[in-house]
Parts: C-alpha cells; structure tokens; sequence
C-alpha cells in the first residue's frame, strides 16, 4: 500500500503529465483554428467561383 502512495506522489510531483496535457490542449487549438480557416477559405472560394460563372453566363 505505501508503494502506491508513493506512486500517486511521484505522478503528482512529476511534469510528464501536466505537459502532455499542455501539449494536447495546444494541437487541439490548432486543430480548431484550421478547421475555421478551411471552412472560411471553402466559402470565399465558392463565392469566387460563383460570382464568376455568374459574370460568365451573362456574358459580360
């Protein structure tokens, strides 16, 4: 029992675990931000693509 203890000491005082966590919350917000920018980038682009097959079936 008193090795466990000693265990749960060592994980707590260790920085393994509070940096891995850091690290996942940090990819996790990367993950987001370029999700935001694909889907901003897609929509700027659809509208492009539309508003020039617009100017191109009008013929102007």
């Amino acid at each position: 029992m008193r090795s466990f203890f000693e265990a749960v000491k060592e994980f707590l005082v260790a920085e393994d675990g509070p940096t891995a966590v850091e690290y996942a919350v940090m990819l996790a917000l990367i993950i987001v931000v370029c999700i935001v920018a694909i889907g901003q980038l897609g929509t700027n682009a659809s509208a492009t693509f539309d508003n020039v097959a617009n100017k191109l079936s009008s013929g102007s």
